[in-house]
């Protein structure tokens, strides 16, 4: 008899995240419009903190946010496509341009008249130095990290962040940016030699909306927990893209600090990593002693 409830508050559960993989390809659908939380309780039957709750919890973020990071998509796909930043603005459905520039400068880590053009004029600065783990390269931009590898030398590592903004300017980090980097460089390595717990390292994260919920969700895995890529896919609501989580984290440009080393296939066997097996042995038992 005691059994009976927890079968039936398990098809409940059930039920309801089938709601919010439904509601989340409704709001896919419809992410240029307007999308109020009463007019997306009142399309599943919710109450609007109900649905808030449910759908934070099965989609590993809120309504708002999951529009946000559709309407984001779209918009930078435009860009791409070669669409002025005012069409790109309306197609995503903002209602200004000046909307765009205050909450989406710090996604895509330029202004978006730059990211079009592939980053033209924008400035990223980079530095090099050597980890226990081996070389590494961190660049940034004014609002943080946006790019942290591992590689054999610094010429190779400098191409690899030229491939992501083939039209910036580079320059090697400023002197007056050194404090700032070696301060970096000493929380890293206070990481990576289990000195300390925790790597706080302010980042200018950008990716697609599928790849900030993957990275968003990669994040709060706690430390010395590994996960499968079909878990993964579970845990932000989309059980059927355990390849395109996989894919998300092979595009991971930020080691470490969006842990995609926390993440192995589903037989338990490390699968690939970007900055090589050795590194990822490394940061599992360095996290789970």
């Amino acid at each position: 008899m005691a059994t009976k409830p927890q079968a039936s508050n398990h098809s409940a559960a059930v039920n309801s995240d089938t709601k919010m993989h439904a509601l989340s390809q409704y709001i896919e659908q419809h992410h240029n419009q307007r999308l109020t939380l009463q007019l997306l309780a009142s399309h599943v039957n919710m109450s609007p903190s109900h649905l808030q709750k449910r759908f934070s919890k099965a989609m590993g973020m809120s309504p708002k946010k999951y529009q946000e990071a559709y309407r984001l998509k779209h918009f930078k796909r435009a860009l791409k496509a070669g669409h002025s930043v005012t069409d790109a603005v309306y197609e995503a459905g903002y209602e200004s341009s000046s909307r765009i520039y205050e909450k989406l400068d710090t996604h895509i880590g330029m202004t978006p008249g730059n990211y079009r053009i592939g980053g033209s004029n924008e400035s990223i600065s980079y530095a090099a130095d050597q980890t226990p783990i081996g070389k590494v390269m961190i660049a940034a931009t004014d609002r943080g990290i946006c790019f942290l590898q591992f590689g054999s030398s610094k010429r190779e590592l400098l191409a690899q962040l030229k491939i992501e903004f083939p039209n910036a300017n580079y320059s090697a980090m400023p002197e007056n940016a050194r404090l700032a980097f070696n301060g970096w460089m000493q929380t890293l390595n206070s990481f990576i030699t289990g000195k300390s717990q925790q790597l706080d390292l302010p980042l200018d994260i950008h990716g697609t909306a599928f790849q900030r919920m993957v990275w968003d969700y990669l994040t709060s895995i706690p430390s010395g927990t590994l996960q499968s890529y079909t878990q993964v896919a579970q845990g932000i609501g989309k059980p059927a893209a355990a390849r395109a989580v996989a894919s998300a984290c092979a595009n991971n440009k930020i080691a470490i600090a969006i842990p995609c080393h926390r993440v192995i296939r589903g037989d338990g066997s490390l699968a690939g990593y970007k900055w090589g097996i050795k590194r990822k042995q490394h940061l599992i038992a360095l996290e789970q002693q």
